[in-house]
């Protein structure tokens, strides 16, 4: 008898929606223009906190691997993880184009990687992933036993509440066309006092939290204290 694989904590249509646009990735005018306007600033806070340079990092739900290059570019050596193939290929096409250092590639679930390869990696980022996913709780505790003991893990998720709602998906998708309708789902997004909990059963201790902050008029994002709408967060494990 085959033994019976677990199921794996994705969503079909969450892969394929980006799957569908994976070629776009790099274009920084496309569907993914708040990603690279918005990683100079998450670059910037983890690589503050950490000191990315020759630290051994992993990116959980690397997609085109915006955030992956840019640490690898800061001296970390990276490896980006996701389940989206065609994501991965561009991923690994531009690294290769853009002769990017210390970085790689795999297509693996959060989960198995941990029983595979636990305590690894220096820092375990996980941004704008959380909210993709059926099982987020499962990925906070995989990302924590991953990370070596004091080592850092990032996440970034969107807040669940009524202000939430209108930037994230009335203004983001349908008013202003930052990203496309049907991007996120109002139910799959977190409270900070719910990623907190999965935080704690994880065994990571919170460090710091900051708020993601854009301007349409300006078209300027910046970072702050207001976590009602997208927020970050660093933790530790002991």
């Amino acid at each position: 008898m085959n033994p019976i694989s677990p199921p794996v904590n994705a969503d079909p249509a969450e892969l394929a929606k980006f799957s569908e646009l994976a070629h776009r990735w790099w274009d920084p005018d496309s569907e993914f223009r708040p990603l690279h306007q918005i990683n100079p600033l998450r670059l910037q806070w983890i690589d503050q906190a950490v000191g990315l340079s020759s630290k051994r990092v992993l990116d959980v739900g690397c997609g085109g691997g915006i955030l992956a290059d840019a640490m690898a570019r800061a001296g970390a050596q990276v490896t980006g993880i996701d389940l989206s193939s065609k994501a991965l290929k561009v991923a690994q096409l531009h690294a290769l184009e853009a002769q990017t250092p210390n970085i790689s590639y795999r297509e693996i679930s959060t989960e198995a990687l941990a029983d595979e390869s636990p305590e690894t990696f220096d820092v375990v980022t996980c941004m704008e992933m959380l909210e993709h996913v059926p099982d987020p709780a499962s990925v906070v505790s995989a990302c924590a036993r991953l990370v070596k003991p004091g080592g850092w893990v990032f996440f970034s998720t969107l807040n669940r509440n009524l202000k939430s709602f209108l930037f994230a998906i009335v203004g983001a998708e349908y008013v202003l066309n930052l990203l496309p309708r049907g991007t996120h789902e109002y139910a799959k997004f977190i409270r900070p006092n719910e990623l907190g909990q999965y935080i704690r059963e994880a065994g990571l201790i919170h460090q710091a939290s900051k708020g993601l902050q854009y301007n349409p008029v300006t078209r300027r994002y910046w970072l702050d204290g207001d976590t009602s709408v997208n927020f970050m967060m660093s933790t530790r494990k002991p």
